[in-house]
């Protein structure tokens, strides 16, 4: 595959287990991180460990991530501590005839390196615009832009992708050519996929406003829509 023929950008981003299932390449890894809906971001403060999960948006070579600008962690991270953000999509469930080979198909991507603190209000609100349209492509233009006391209010975090990393696991058990084949047990993929349901109005919603069409017919990479 594709991925394959590209080094990992250092060797602290090189998948070491299963690495035939590592993939360095942007185009795999901006996919992935394009596709997720919502990451978890790691780093240490004050000595503990947090993982925090989060809104997310690629622009570019950078990642943007959301949170409170009264979050003092959030504060603390953006001063240059180092950061781990990881994103996961799941595929499927993979069932071997013995519980030690079952598994997981899966697209993960993994960024390692420093975040910056947004400060520049232009940069903030074309962070903000890239968050709404990661989760609703359209709805940036409909809805009431953010006011400058939100942007003062709102923590934006930027990190570049020089270190990131995939990893991917895709298609059926591996016990097929080993003696576990003669058993009579059931193996094989359960698919998952996300589906979106219909849109439910808001309850106070004023009388007349129809649902707009982003919402009405909202896909995304890897979702399944309900017919409307």
């Amino acid at each position: 595959m594709p991925g394959r023929r590209h080094a990992a950008p250092s060797t602290r981003t090189r998948v070491k287990r299963e690495p035939h299932r590592g993939r360095y390449d942007r185009e795999t890894i901006d996919a992935i991180l394009d596709a997720a809906l919502v990451c978890h971001l790691g780093f240490v403060h004050e000595g503990q460990p947090f993982v925090i999960p989060t809104l997310h948006a690629r622009v570019g070579d950078h990642v943007y991530v959301h949170g409170s600008s009264a979050a003092r962690s959030l504060r603390t991270v953006g001063g240059g501590v180092p950061v781990c953000l990881t994103v996961t999509l799941l595929d499927g469930i993979v069932l071997a005839r013995s519980v030690f080979e079952h598994s997981i198909n899966y697209r993960s991507a993994v960024v390692l390196g420093e975040a910056t603190l947004v400060d520049d209000p232009d940069e903030k609100l074309g962070a903000l615009e890239a968050f709404t349209e990661q989760l609703l492509p359209g709805r940036w233009a409909d809805a009431r832009p953010p006011t400058r006391t939100e942007l003062r209010a709102t923590a934006i975090l930027r990190l570049p992708l020089d270190e990131a990393s995939a990893k991917i696991r895709t298609g059926p058990p591996e016990d097929g050519d080993t003696p576990d084949a003669e058993l009579d047990v059931w193996a094989g993929v359960i698919p998952l996929v996300t589906r979106a349901l219909a849109p439910e109005p808001d309850p106070a919603l004023r009388p007349g406003i129809p649902v707009p069409p982003y919402a009405r017919h909202f896909s995304r990479p890897g979702l399944t829509t309900e017919e409307r």
